[in-house]
């Protein structure tokens, strides 16, 4: 999977170009202009082009991803985001963090050419056509919502309609117009996409894992619905994404296989990825932060970030061991091949399901919701330190459920677009607070920081259109 055929982005061009100069009939020698199905479909199979999308500085200001010292004495957008900056610009800062804005754009021009040039592919009946375009609509949709939830605000009902999102680009030509829309407009465009994708005949069984099954459409319509606070549509979504897979990844069982290089005193064992393309747990798999050329190490934590795990959390010692190097302490990772960082997994709908039923519980009935995530947490925390979970209010079930989702889904965008929404939510916003160097910094829900700029290349040449930053610094 790792080395399938990459086209040449050139031909692209070529194809979307409106001139009728007949240069642009001759193909260069060694290249070839897509037609079959088959050319097409390759472009789905170029992870590097579809489904490398880093989310950087969300995890530099979560804390969730570790900085030694070195990178931050001077004042740089990764510093900034680490140690919660308010002072600093970070517009004027923003040349280096390119890659979640252009990354992502560039997986919507894939899906937007394909679904341009689809249609009249040869070689392939209308039912195989469809698939295709169903595909590329499910990563369309998942690629603007990476963009909407890092370059914007977050979802409210209230504002949605006023407020701006991002840059909405239907067409693969160089110099379409497009058009700035509103956060309910992308939203609306997300689930439209999808929706049709189903429609559409995406199979419950997708010709990789690499290619969104109908398990997967389900599960990112629940996210999209619990992102909009609509936690029926979520949940009837999460269970129908369950009805496809149920499926979770025993983390016990992997921590008692490795356990002995684990623990070994002064031993940093590289460790085979358990969630990597055969991880039970998929509906989708997209690389993130990883890059899918190549195998990668887990992401070091902070300290403090480590505190934030359950006592027994066999993830948790399988993938970090403490170490100092240096004036550096950190978890170090372990792991090391490929991780579905930015893709879709069965612990993340079970989590959504868990967070629906206790928002729909009455009488302080809360056991549904605690069943769901004491079945996730079955799989993850030692049977020796294994206690089923009970609470008797709202706020104990989200903390809870919070805990769990962002240890198991960090590093992906989700636990920075949940922090997003309860933060606009209010009643389980926070206010996150470290000391570093003897000096206190705090992140508070209504910090503009929570919105990363726009890069200053987008801004300064938005093709034909045009872009509004979002934030004020």
């Amino acid at each position: 999977m790792k080395k399938i055929l990459f086209m040449i982005m050139s031909v692209l061009g070529w194809m979307n170009l409106t001139s009728c100069n007949d240069y642009l009939d001759i193909v260069p020698k060694g290249n070839k202009i897509p037609a079959t199905l088959a050319d097409f479909e390759a472009l789905l199979r170029d992870e590097y082009t579809i489904g490398y999308i880093p989310v950087t500085n969300s995890l530099y200001l979560l804390n969730d991803k570790f900085v030694g010292q070195s990178s931050l004495n001077s004042v740089t957008l990764t510093s900034v985001n680490y140690l919660w900056n308010e002072t600093a610009d970070r517009i004027v800062l923003n040349n280096q963090d390119e890659g979640t804005y252009y990354r992502s754009y560039m997986a919507v021009s894939t899906c937007n050419l394909l679904l341009e040039h689809v249609p009249v592919a040869t070689e392939a009946t209308d039912s195989e056509r469809n698939e295709v375009m169903a595909y590329a609509k499910v990563i369309r949709a998942m690629s603007y919502y990476i963009l909407a939830n890092y370059y914007a605000d977050t979802y409210v009902a209230a504002t949605a309609g006023t407020k701006l999102s991002v840059p909405l680009i239907t067409s693969a030509d160089i110099n379409a117009p497009h058009k700035q829309v509103t956060i309910q407009e992308i939203y609306d465009f997300m689930i439209k996409d999808v929706k049709e994708a189903i429609q559409q005949g995406l199979p419950r069984q997708s010709k990789t894992v690499i290619h969104p099954n109908l398990g997967a459409a389900y599960a990112f319509l629940a996210r999209v619905y619990l992102q909009m606070a609509n936690y029926e549509e979520a949940l009837k979504y999460a269970d129908m994404a369950l009805e496809q897979n149920d499926n979770l990844y025993d983390w016990t069982s992997y921590y008692d296989t490795h356990k002995e290089a684990i623990t070994k005193e002064g031993s940093y064992p590289s460790l085979p990825s358990a969630a990597g393309y055969d991880y039970v747990e998929n509906y989708y798999f997209r690389c993130g932060e990883g890059n899918p050329n190549y195998a990668t190490g887990e992401l070091n934590i902070p300290v403090e970030r480590a505190a934030g795990f359950e006592e027994g959390d066999a993830r948790f010692l399988s993938r970090w061991k403490l170490r100092t190097v240096n004036q550096d302490t950190y978890y170090q990772g372990l792991a090391r091949g490929y991780f579905n960082g930015a893709g879709l997994t069965t612990c993340e709908v079970y989590l959504i399901k868990a967070e629906c039923l206790a928002r729909r519980a009455t009488g302080n009935d809360f056991s549904a919701a605690m069943d769901v995530l004491n079945k996730v947490r079955k799989t993850r925390i030692l049977p020796e330190v294994y206690q089923p979970l009970q609470v008797s209010t709202l706020t104990e079930a989200i903390d809870l459920i919070r805990r769990t989702k962002d240890n198991d889904l960090i590093f992906t965008i989700v636990p920075f677009a949940d922090a997003r929404r309860f933060n606009a939510e209010g009643t389980f916003a926070r206010t996150l607070s470290k000391t570093w160097k003897g000096q206190t910094y705090t992140l508070i829900p209504a910090s503009h920081l929570w919105i990363m700029p726009f890069p200053a290349g987008a801004v300064q040449n938005p093709g034909n259109g045009t872009i509004t930053q979002n934030v004020s610094k």
